[in-house]
């Protein structure tokens, strides 16, 4: 069977799924839209099996696309990455190389990035690429807006190097100055400015530590000290003679990082940190809304209370604008807030059951949608995703001008849709089961047409049919071999994540491309996502308040009976589930406490006991475990190690630095200290993701021998 696109002729889908990091290799991603709407900047590689991105611009005018920054010609070594990017990339779970994100500056001349850990720079009109050579282990950098410095992080010092006035192909010797530095200031080892520290990248959505001020003056800098934080260790025991890797974890119910934000003018000689109620600490997001005037978010430990505030860099003062508590947790979403030029506030916020956009307390999006982010809010026309009510598989765009009584739907509902914004211009992605592969659609005043998609076609076509199952109405995708004849029942594989902000059950092809494999080797695939997961409203995404174990199991049980009550030839006798991360802990959960139901189980990277996870994560859903810990009690799979009736794979990356190997360790140990017959895959130099195609692969084959094994199958 041959992949298209002149790719390399492959035998089997887990292969070309691998080798096209799961079909995302090739697709325009990153897409920036200059502020009048005639440059898009993007990056994409040069096809579905090519991970090395290039930079590219599109003339809006004409749809040329022209190649800016090819790192195969600019560097050798380009994947020689800093400490910081290897972990800003496992933060993102991302698995390509090349130029893997840029900065621009206000008008989109010129574009910024780091390969190999040097610094480059682009000029857009003239396709000009310069190299500071004399710049090693830059890290983020960012042009300010008038295009006129870059500022980056190098080790733990926040550093600046101004742009020349002409841009050529060669390389600069200009050497960077300080804006500030820790070694400097006599700080503590601990301590690093202009870097986000590890909740705020992992769990927060903040992948940044500085800010430049709108007319280039000033910068807005965090300070991150991890002195509190405990030190966990990452060895790699398959190369003994390597030092185990020290991370500074913040395990639930421990310190975290002590963060705050200082405003420092670009030569670094004058400071002002801003100081706010230590009952905030959390730092959520910064916005410059103007050259005087900052927007933040800080929420408290408990993360019931959001405090949107507005901070004077001047004076230092904090003025508290908006006010958001729940009796569960409060949501960040992305984009979220924002200040108009009018002055005005808006936000996402649960409000009447959903997910709404709000100004202060006047609701700005439809009753029958729920609010995923927002996007832009240039010209005070208000870009926002959302969901209807009634299909959260489904995501579309919407639009707010000033003075309009209601948004206006950019997108039809169908499909699930993301946007990027630029004047008058919409650069949209739209995914559907009704098309191969994505599609990057550019909508100006008068044009129309698409961003060229290198993806493979998938080799395999997802058949989905969409349920809503049971008195829950729970949201499922349900596959079938492609050969099925209707005579018998089918064993079952139960394929969900089934937790928190992440959904399985979407209006996309490549979403179910991986279970649709699975069906085909002759099995029934069940995908639901139950309480918790995004798109259905408060009540069901906060169900799992204190609860992340009964809820969520009882609702894959319902689903599986309800569906096998309406006449899908579900085997009940024969039933299998498999997940990666809450998906892998809820795999293990199901075979442990409904071994009645759940005949076989494998468990990538699960969490297995929740105190060892992150604060952020974890706190939010189970409360903080020296307060209360029966919820720990409660959810935790190695106190339930001794009912282990069923098979059961436990997969681990032994790199794995978010859900670290420990608990599937100690997992394994419970179990065999209660006499639990098991199987332990260790992934060597594996982290939470599995990049590496080779393992990407294999691992799909073993997992079918493991069902077949488990369930008493005929290959």
């Amino acid at each position: 069977m041959a992949a298209k696109n002149g790719s390399s002729t492959v035998d089997t889908f887990p292969q070309q799924y691998a080798r096209t990091q799961r079909l995302t290799l090739g697709e325009p991603r990153n897409i920036t839209v200059s502020p009048d709407g005639r440059r898009v900047v993007f990056l994409r590689s040069r096809g579905g099996s090519d991970a090395v991105n290039c930079l590219w611009v599109l003339d809006v005018d004409t749809g040329l696309e022209t190649l800016m920054a090819d790192p195969l010609t600019l560097f050798a070594d380009a994947e020689n990455l800093s400490q910081a990017e290897r972990a800003r990339r496992e933060r993102l779970r991302e698995g390509a190389g090349g130029i893997t994100s840029y900065s621009c500056d206000e008008a989109i001349d010129h574009v910024t990035f780091v390969l190999g850990g040097r610094l480059h720079i682009a000029d857009v009109a003239t396709g000009h690429v310069l190299s500071f050579d004399a710049i090693e282990g830059a890290f983020d950098p960012r042009l300010n807006p008038p295009g006129t410095a870059i500022a980056f992080v190098q080790g733990r010092a926040l550093k600046i190097v101004a742009v020349p006035s002409e841009i050529i192909d060669e390389t600069s010797p200009m050497p960077a100055q300080t804006v500030i530095d820790p070694d400097l200031l006599g700080e503590a080892d601990t301590v690093s400015w202009g870097l986000a520290d590890f909740i705020a990248a992992e769990e927060m959505g903040r992948q940044r530590g500085f800010w430049w001020s709108p007319n280039g003056s000033h910068l807005a800098v965090c300070r991150v000290d991890e002195g509190p934080v405990s030190t966990w260790y990452i060895a790699d025991p398959a190369h003994p003679e390597r030092q185990p890797m020290a991370v500074r974890y913040p395990a639930a119910g421990t310190a975290n990082a002590h963060v705050t934000l200082s405003v420092l003018t670009a030569d670094g000689s004058q400071r002002r940190d801003l100081v706010w109620d230590a009952n905030y600490p959390y730092l959520a997001t910064v916005h410059w809304v103007a050259n005087e005037d900052l927007l933040l978010s800080l929420q408290t430990r408990d993360q019931k209370q959001l405090s949107i505030c507005s901070a004077n860099p001047s004076t230092g003062e904090i003025h508290e604008e908006v006010i958001l508590t729940s009796r569960t947790w409060v949501d960040l979403f992305p984009g979220s807030p924002q200040r108009l030029t009018t002055g005005e506030i808006v936000y996402i916020a649960h409000r009447h059951g959903a997910a709404r956009l709000m100004s202060g307390d006047t609701q700005l999006s439809p009753d029958d949608v729920n609010v995923r982010s927002i996007i832009s809010t240039a010209h005070d026309i208000v870009t926002f995703t959302g969901n209807l009510l009634d299909h959260p598989e489904m995501i579309g765009v919407w639009q707010r001008h000033p003075g309009d009584d209601a948004p206006t739907a950019i997108t039809a509902m169908d499909g699930t849709h993301s946007a990027s914004v630029g004047g008058r211009t919409l650069v949209i992605r739209r995914a559907s089961l009704s098309q191969e592969r994505a599609t990057i659609s550019v909508i100006a005043e008068n044009s129309h047409f698409e961003i060229r998609s290198l993806t493979e076609i998938p080799l395999v076509r997802p058949k989905v049919q969409l349920h809503r199952a049971g008195r829950q109405r729970i949201p499922c995708a349900v596959l079938l071999p492609h050969d099925f004849d209707g005579s018998h029942q089918l064993p079952v594989l139960m394929d969900p994540y089934g937790g928190p902000h992440a959904q399985r059950v979407v209006d996309s092809l490549t979403a179910h491309c991986t279970s649709q494999w699975f069906a085909d080797q002759g099995f029934a695939v069940v995908v639901a996502d139950g309480r918790g997961t995004p798109g259905l409203g408060t009540d069901w995404e906060h169900a799992v308040h204190h609860d992340l174990a009964d809820l969520v199991l009882e609702d894959q049980v319902h689903a599986l009976m309800n569906l096998s009550d309406s006449g899908i030839p579900l085997d009940l006798s024969r039933v299998g589930i498999r997940g990666w991360s809450f998906g892998g802990y809820l795999a293990a959960l199901a075979v442990l406490r409904r071994p009645d139901v759940f005949h076989a189980a494998i468990a990538g990277a699960p969490v297995t006991d929740w105190r060892l996870y992150d604060t952020h994560y974890t706190e939010r859903y189970l409360g903080h475990p020296e307060i209360d810990d029966r919820p720990y009690r409660s959810t935790s799979l190695i106190t339930d190690a001794h009912r282990l009736t069923r098979p059961l794979l436990l997969v681990h990356g032994l790199a794995d630095d978010n859900v670290v190997v420990a608990h599937t360790l100690q997992l394994s140990a419970a179990l065999l200290a209660a006499g639990k017959p098991h199987e332990v895959l260790p992934l060597s130099g594996v982290s939470h993701m599995t990049p590496q195609a080779v393992v990407a692969e294999n691992l799909l084959f073993h997992q079918l021998d493991f069902l077949r094994r488990s369930l008493q199958l005929q290959p």
